[in-house]
């Protein structure tokens, strides 16, 4: 017998059981960009806010970190850890971004006719921090992302792209240089830019 459909009964598949899941829901659809912005922005903040002093430049390099990224997404997006690459692109940002300041600086003093003043950077943390960004370029960046975003050695490594042992010798030069200038090196309890609310165990979750 045939049914109006022309179909028998037999031919037809079985009912999915109540509790089955949706065949459209059972694949992860992956992160859109949108959300990948919300997730990681405010860290970003934080992070290049670490490396500059300067929470006004610090949100510009975030915003800068996250065009690079945009414009890549479907490479990006694409990775293991996306969050990763965002990260290594705002801490380099970071970095060079004071660089550029100390050389626009010395080039204002050469060609001025009188000395410049040139404007203290602004910072929440006090001296950690400051000292921090006193340290060479790759010691700051694995300080920064240890202490920002409470990443392991291994995650440093691999948002910095080096190995671990790279990572555990910038880290180890890094509290010996703050040493002398803090006394003692402690953790501070809130980053800039993040209260604590902030989950700083999820580096790269």
């Amino acid at each position: 017998m045939t049914s109006a459909s022309g179909r028998s009964p037999v031919d037809r598949e079985p009912p999915a059981p109540a509790d089955a899941p949706d065949r459209r829901t059972a694949l992860s659809l992956p992160e859109t960009f949108d959300a990948f912005y919300v997730r990681e922005y405010r860290g970003l903040v934080a992070l290049a806010h670490a490396l500059t002093g300067s929470r006004s430049h610090a949100e510009d390099i975030a915003q800068e970190a996250m065009l690079a990224c945009y414009r890549r997404w479907d490479e990006v997006g694409a990775l293991d850890l996306p969050a990763a690459w965002v990260r290594r692109v705002c801490a380099n940002l970071a970095t060079s971004h004071i660089r550029r300041r100390i050389v626009e600086a010395r080039a204002m003093l050469r060609v001025g006719s009188r000395p410049v003043q040139v404007a203290e950077l602004d910072y929440d943390d006090g001296e950690f921090w400051s000292a921090v960004r006193r340290l060479p370029r790759r010691q700051a960046q694995c300080i920064a992302l240890t202490y920002v975003y409470g990443c392991s050695v291994a995650e440093v490594a691999h948002i910095l792209g080096c190995a671990d042992g790279t990572v555990k010798s910038h880290l180890a030069r890094g509290r010996a240089h703050l040493a002398p200038s803090l006394g003692a090196m402690t953790e501070p309890t809130t980053s800039p830019g993040q209260d604590s609310t902030v989950d700083r165990g999820g580096a790269l979750a």
